[in-house]
């Protein structure tokens, strides 16, 4: 087919006009992005917000979350790739891929990270779990600490050091590091790592240690831990709490103790979950069977639940901003909606809308009630 001139003409006025429509496109998403608040600006005289990362989002596969977390958050913590399971597989192997990776995306966008975790009794590998002898696993223990801490040594601003050593009545959680290396391995973690990474902020990481039983617990810990002269810098708090049941006296108090103890707050893995479940906390260990009983919102959360999502992350927030001279960081555990673990957590499948921006990364009702409680913190 032989192309004349006019087809010529015709064919580039087309690509400019293409062009011109991906730009306007292009103007028309950055736009947007601009015209949202920035919550990491908001609360930039107050604390650090923080998001966790799923591996998908650490190897930049979701351009969507990549623009929102350079957007709104200036801390992040990975949701599993630092996990022994994940970094260190096998005796003698570790896998450091996707952690370093972590650490370039930190880099690149100017994000403090949070190292998660050291020593945790769930996802832990399959050999450590096989382990019979003492000795093998005090190996494992020392070793684990000391090759991961100090291969990030600088590079994360934190360590969640230990994670959920306790029971809900504040006593010592029967795990394998427990029945095979004693009450004192929590010490010994805080120690090993601070030998490893002087610099970096260590924490003990728990869920529901804001209720006073194992808030007692907690504190029972951390004095133990400070008393043998090892650091402990900070307790996180995670914060995995239910629409209209935030225990906002509960957690006033766990501020202002933990403080009271010299001690930074952070809280570290923070969603609201809105659909049915029978029990409280986050013990991954616990599941229900599914029914569609328990999966009510699958076209969409009715107004009356979202308000009160909102509701309930306006008053956290304005507690948070009460105490803002005690809280170091405000992580949420997850980018949006649709990246939340509690889509498969207690019941497989659910639709879930915790967070503060939905499954098309808009922001919710709730995500504007929290900006607003800024107004006005120093009138």
């Amino acid at each position: 087919m032989k192309i004349s001139t006019v087809h010529i003409i015709l064919f580039i006025l087309a690509l400019a006009s293409a062009t011109c429509s991906v730009s306007r496109m292009s103007n028309s998403a950055d736009t947007s992005l601009q015209t949202t608040p920035s919550l990491k600006r908001t609360f930039q005289n107050d604390f650090m917000i923080g998001a966790a990362l799923n591996t998908q989002q650490i190897m930049e596969r979701d351009t969507n979350a990549s623009r929102l977390v350079a957007q709104q958050f200036n801390a992040v913590t990975p949701e599993n790739v630092m996990k022994a399971m994940i970094i260190h597989p096998q005796w003698n192997t570790y896998n450091f891929e996707w952690a370093d990776k972590l650490i370039e995306y930190g880099k690149k966008n100017n994000l403090q990270i949070n190292g998660h975790t050291l020593i945790w009794h769930s996802q832990m590998p399959a050999f450590a779990r096989r382990l019979q002898s003492t000795d093998s696993f005090r190996l494992f223990f020392t070793d684990h600490i000391t090759t991961v801490a100090s291969r990030y040594r600088d590079k994360v601003y934190s360590w969640d050091v230990v994670n959920e050593a306790l029971n809900e009545d504040g006593t010592m959680r029967r795990s394998p590091f427990f029945t095979k290396l004693g009450e004192d391995y929590v010490t010994e973690a805080f120690r090993l790592t601070q030998a490893a990474a002087p610099n970096t902020q260590l924490y003990y990481n728990d869920y529901n240690n804001e209720r006073p039983a194992k808030r007692a617990g907690c504190i029972a810990l951390i004095n133990k831990i400070k008393a043998a002269g090892v650091r402990i810098d900070g307790v996180g708090i995670q914060g995995h709490w239910q629409v209209g049941k935030v225990p906002l006296k509960d957690i006033e108090e766990s501020i202002l103790q933990y403080s009271a103890l010299g001690l930074k707050l952070a809280f570290t893995e923070l969603d609201i979950e809105v659909l049915p479940r029978n029990f409280q906390g986050a013990d991954v260990g616990q599941r229900m069977k599914a029914d569609p009983s328990l999966n009510p919102y699958t076209s969409g959360l009715p107004d009356d639940v979202q308000q009160q999502l909102a509701s309930d992350y306006e008053a956290l927030f304005q507690l948070f901003l009460k105490h803002r001279d005690k809280i170091e960081r405000v992580t949420f555990w997850g980018v949006n909606d649709g990246a939340s673990w509690l889509n498969d957590w207690p019941v497989r499948g659910r639709t879930n809308y915790p967070l503060l921006f939905d499954r098309a990364f808009n922001p919710k009702p709730a995500f504007y009630k929290v900006i607003a409680t800024r107004k006005g913190v120093y009138q």
